[in-house]
């Protein structure tokens, strides 16, 4: 969900700018849609009329300023060499958003109602192009689509009844589905400091008359400390009632869906993306705090349904954008060995648009580009997940023990107490933010506590490389009616490692995937069931995929634990509706973790 593409140095940004205004003349358009609406649009055009261009589309939430016909961006398309290489540039606040008319819904459902004004995102974008079509010169009438995050969102729309000069799509950290893994809810559970924090600026209502001002400010927490401002905050009701009221409709929305209703299901693209036409280039960052869940599920999703389209997916060592955003040569404490976002934007994306739109190049597209961390190496891949893979099982035994071989210990457990108002933070030390590195962060913060198990292999003899997604079979039982639960996946470094960047590094617990789940929802996101107090439960859920070698002298980790915490709401550990719950409802309870548990991964052959 963030607003900005890239950044680089300051010499760059003042030469980048000078580029636009000496070789792209700026248009400002209102077009119409099918439903009399007009969408704001700036178009870049290239001053050399000698040739023809194709169209980089892009449209967003996020405002396309500046506004003005002599007010130019400082950088045009996904990153420089893309502007440099000759686009016609055009940018589109979407419906209800800054300086286009209508109202703006968030994750808009596609309208199935058969009426010739009905509207949704992939409409928009069809009278988007089809406009362009008709009033553009120098134009060669093939069109792509490209966006980050939500933007991501808007070009997966696009592949619903595509219009006929859209020729290439590349959804990247698509926002796909906000209650089971992007952004908002992972399997059901809210991520409350991101939803919070977002919701308090970008849901608040358009100023009127609507002018291209600044949007509003996020709200200034009163304390700086975000484990402290939740803690002390209370329950979600509670925060909701101090500083939202009813103020803010999706978070309103929020508390009148709290399980997987219609209103969920109607705003998950992936049912829909069927007889795609365009090339499609799903992109995304094995280490996106915001929408991981997104890239995997719309790649696979396409190709399920299109078994003959050209359906490609690039994934790499990325935090959100990370690969047009950085140079992607380290991340947190983890290096790559080369820059992983230079590679991606001279190789990949930029050879994409070239051979689809201009029909320039030898592209020839893999299907699964992946930069495979722990062992630094692009792989390529004719299938994702890959076919050549072995499932292997990690069996959670007794003394923190992890064993590949199948476990008889189903009546032996660990047990210990997970108290709510005393949450396991997500990260150590005191933060003012969520950080985008807790996702590969040291976890030795973590590990000391009592309410976090930990279970470790012994010292690796041989590289084991996981590709693909990871399913987590948890035999749990609990005192209370609801849990949820936690399980990272780690690589433990030898303790010989060097140090870096002055940190201690041997022993260095390195997060590699983590996800939660909440106990009700066990069989049924649509339907939740309570636990019974004390009876062994099947908690089974799968987490987005991994590329990661863990090599010969290391270990593999996992830890489980009961809260994440201000990253995840509070579970109350009693079957009620949370969006309801009060400060009193949180209840410490014990947690059983049995020994037949289990971690399936996916073992590169």
């Amino acid at each position: 969900m963030l607003t900005s593409n890239f950044s680089y140095a300051q010499d760059d940004v003042k030469a980048d700018s000078i580029y636009v205004r000496n070789n792209y003349e700026k248009i400002e358009q209102l077009i119409p849609m099918r439903d009399g609406k007009q969408l704001f649009t700036a178009i870049y055009i290239p001053k050399d009329k000698s040739k023809k261009y194709p169209v980089l589309l892009n449209r967003t939430p996020y405002t396309v300023a500046p506004y003005g016909a002599n007010e130019y961006k400082k950088y045009l398309g996904n990153f420089p060499a893309e502007m440099r290489e000759g686009f016609i540039f055009v940018y589109q606040d979407v419906r209800g958003k800054w300086m286009s008319e209508g109202d703006f819904d968030d994750v808009r459902p596609i309208n199935i109602i058969k009426n010739k004004k009905a509207i949704d995102e992939s409409t928009d974008t069809y009278d988007t192009l089809e406009w362009l079509a008709k009033n553009l010169k120098n134009y060669n009438q093939k069109a792509g689509i490209y966006g980050i995050s939500y933007p991501g969102f808007y070009s997966t729309m696009s592949l619903v009844n595509s219009h006929p000069t859209l020729k290439a799509v590349s959804p990247q950290a698509p926002v796909t589905n906000w209650f089971l893994g992007d952004d908002f809810h992972h399997n059901g559970v809210l991520f409350l400091a991101d939803s919070f924090k977002f919701m308090s600026s970008f849901g608040v209502k358009r100023p009127q008359p609507i002018t291209p001002d600044k949007g509003p400010k996020s709200l200034d927490f009163p304390i700086k400390d975000t484990y402290r401002f939740y803690l002390e905050g209370g329950s979600v009701k509670e925060l909701k009632a101090k500083y939202f009221q009813d103020n803010i409709k999706f978070y309103n929305d929020l508390f009148a869906h709290p399980d997987y209703d219609q209103f969920w299901k109607d705003r998950d693209p992936l049912p829909h993306l069927k007889n795609v036409k365009p090339a499609v280039m799903t992109v995304g960052g094995f280490f996106d705090a915001e929408d991981a869940y997104g890239a995997f599920a719309t790649y696979k999703a396409i190709e399920k349904q299109n078994p003959t389209a050209t359906n490609i997916l690039v994934a790499g060592p990325w935090f959100h954008g990370g690969w047009v955003r950085s140079k992607a040569d380290t991340f947190g404490d983890m290096q790559f060995g080369s820059e992983t976002g230079e590679y991606y934007k001279e190789n990949i994306e930029l050879p994409f648009f070239n051979y689809y739109l201009k029909d320039k190049g030898n592209f020839k597209p893999t299907e699964a580009h992946i930069f495979i961390t722990g062992s630094n190496q692009w792989k390529q891949f004719e299938a994702w997940p890959p076919k050549n893979v072995s499932t292997k099982k990690m069996y959670l035994q007794d003394n923190g023990k992890i064993t590949f071989d199948k476990s008889n210990n189903s009546t032996t457990f660990d047990e210990y107490v997970a108290d709510p108002n005393n949450p396991v933070p997500y990260q150590g030390g005191v933060l003012e933010n969520r950080t985008r590195e807790y996702m590969v962060d040291d976890q030795r913060f973590a590990s000391t506590r009592p309410d976090v198990m930990v279970y470790q292999t012994d010292i690796l003899t041989e590289d084991i490389t996981i590709t693909g997604p990871v399913i987590n079979h948890l035999f749990v039982s609990s005192t209370g009616t609801d849990a949820d639960y936690v399980v990272k996946l780690i690589d433990v470094y030898p303790e010989n490692t060097p140090k870096f960047n002055d940190k201690l590094m041997g022993g260095y617990q390195n997060l590699i995937r983590a996800e939660i789940m909440r106990g009700k929802y066990r069989n049924s996101f649509s339907t939740p069931e309570a636990l019974i107090p004390n009876k062994k439960t099947d908690v089974t859920y799968t987490m987005p995929d991994v590329g990661h070698t863990f090599k010969k002298g290391h270990r593999i980790m996992i830890q489980v634990q009961n809260s994440w915490f201000p990253l995840a709401d509070r579970n109350p550990q009693q079957f009620m509706n949370v969006y309801e719950a009060t400060a009193k409802d949180f209840i410490k309870q014990t947690q059983r973790i049995y020994h037949d548990s289990y971690i399936e991964i996916p073992v590169l052959k």
